[in-house]
């Protein structure tokens, strides 16, 4: 009984050794690249793009974040077609707030960002619905649509936002991430050309008639490892 009792106690403290290790976290820059939007731009003509993602870890769960990015897209509205072209850059941070043990180095996070772009709209082309003349009142159409190619560019616009980020990351191989995180944002301000508002913004995506947005993303990721603390 005093064997079992003598052996179980050093298992015992061996464990609780184990859980004491001050395993040390690796510190480096991570850079990667939004899939989800070089997918897009595979498989939809309208689309072209992509996101470049990176990080920098300052604390223990704290880290420095960015993306930056291009897209060319072409957008249809009921009665107008555009194309929005330009790009965008957005800084803030990273808290992570998932519990790892041992070498683990998965995050559950939130942030903040703030956005900026810079970006042209063309008016593609727009319909305009002719009525024919008013008979007892009614008035009545004669005539189909017509669809004026106007193709004109508005240049030099630009926009900027503040975003609140909810993600992860996960390590699948050392210093390989897989991540996705979506991006709510509203819009602080923004030039617009004349009788045209902007409906899609380059890094903000559809802006709603709150002047809000939502975007997502879905990285690979790698950390180049420099020091660890």
């Amino acid at each position: 009984m005093a064997f079992f009792s003598i052996t179980a106690f050093a298992q015992e403290e061996a464990i609780s050794q184990t859980d004491s290790i001050p395993y040390k976290k690796n510190y480096g820059l991570r850079i990667g690249v939004d899939m989800s939007k070089l997918l897009i731009g595979a498989t939809d003509e309208n689309f072209s793009g992509y996101e470049l993602v990176a990080d920098y870890r300052i604390q223990k769960d704290l880290y420095i974040a960015g993306e930056i990015g291009f897209i060319e897209k072409n957008s249809e509205e009921d009665n107008y077609n555009f194309t929005t072209k330009g790009s965008y850059i957005a800084v803030g941070f990273n808290k992570n707030t998932f519990k790892n043990w041992l070498e683990m180095d998965n995050e559950i996070y939130y942030g903040v960002r703030y956005g900026f772009s810079s970006f042209s709209q063309k008016l593609d082309t727009y319909t305009v619905f002719q009525e024919g003349t008013a008979v007892e009142g009614v008035s009545s159409s004669y005539f189909e649509p017509k669809t004026v190619n106007l193709n004109r560019t508005y240049a030099d616009l630009s926009a900027h936002w503040i975003s609140f980020v909810l993600g992860l990351k996960v390590e699948t191989f050392k210093n390989l991430f897989l991540g996705a995180s979506v991006n709510f944002s509203k819009l602080i301000g923004a030039t617009e050309p004349n009788n045209f508002k902007n409906l899609y913004i380059p890094g903000f995506n559809k802006v709603y008639v709150t002047n809000s947005g939502v975007s997502f993303n879905y990285t690979v990721s790698y950390r180049i490892p420099l020091f660890k603390k």
